[in-house]
């Protein structure tokens, strides 16, 4: 399941991509027969993020920094700041005068991040598009329910694995969680901002209780995270504290492209956690 960023694209691209790149992990888990590639199915809501009538061509919509809102898309921005300054030599850390949000405190936070080994040659627009995404998904309820509903429909009786990356974790998380008797047996979440207070932790739903998120499945369900250390989105790299002692935290190296899934997919962990997940030993 896809993260953010991929509204001008689509299932059968996103998999021409994904396919290849879980088979490698799984052959470097030594489990390359788990899988045919007619087996993996992917779940696509990006579509419900793109601008009615825009074509491929047009590309994302021309953000500046004063599209930037206060609240959850200014928090955020500071909070990917702040972990980018944290891994990353080249980007100058916010001072505390910016962390009070004074004027140009979004400029600043959108050069500084421009530096970044992991978000440089990314173009501001594309950027801020981002932060949209994730704001619109928490916070439009017919957004977050049509997205859940395309994921529901591909998790039948026969799934047994679900791998999401970044926004595509919190929408997996949600849309497992809303499915009792579900027979998913493996969650394999990558590069997750699942753990991230106040600004995706605290507004999931289900609800957490008691400071503790709900388990999106059976007592049986696994649930592996991986993250790459210096992956900026999963800026909570252990999920344990915020959803029990259960979850299976992984951390990986993938190099300069700490996002990227294909990154991920391709890691050893990443494919033993999906082999185990269909029982493969």
């Amino acid at each position: 399941m896809h993260g953010i960023g991929q509204h001008a694209v689509g299932e059968e691209l996103l998999l021409r991509d994904w396919q290849p790149a879980l088979l490698d992990g799984l052959t470097r888990a030594d489990h390359r027969d788990a899988v045919n590639a007619s087996d993996v199915a992917m779940a696509f809501y990006g579509h419900l993020f793109r601008p009615a009538g825009e074509r491929l061509a047009v590309g994302d919509p021309f953000f500046t920094a004063d599209d930037v809102e206060t609240g959850l898309e200014e928090d955020l921005l500071l909070a990917w700041w702040t972990e980018a300054a944290r891994v990353d030599p080249k980007v100058a850390p916010p001072g505390a005068d910016t962390l009070v949000r004074v004027p140009g405190s979004v400029q600043a936070a959108l050069r500084q991040l421009s530096r970044s080994r992991f978000f440089g040659g990314l173009a501001l627009r594309a950027m801020v598009f981002d932060l949209k995404q994730v704001s619109r998904y928490l916070r439009d309820p017919h957004l977050r329910e049509a997205a859940q509903a395309t994921v529901g429909k591909l998790i039948t009786e026969d799934t047994r694995v679900v791998v999401a990356h970044s926004l595509g974790s919190v929408v997996a998380y949600e849309t497992l969680a809303a499915m009792p008797g579900h027979q998913v047996r493996a969650l394999v979440t990558l590069g997750s901002p699942l753990g991230i207070a106040n600004l995706i932790f605290d507004r999931l739903e289900p609800a957490p209780r008691d400071g503790l998120g709900a388990w999106p499945g059976s007592d049986d369900l696994t649930w592996t995270n991986i993250a790459d250390h210096g992956d900026v989105v999963a800026l909570e790299k252990d999920l344990r504290p915020r959803f029990g002692p259960r979850v299976d935290n992984a951390v990986v190296h993938n190099g300069a492209h700490a996002h990227a899934v294909t990154a991920y997919l391709t890691d050893k962990l990443t494919g033993t956690a999906i082999a185990d997940g269909l029982h493969v030993r």
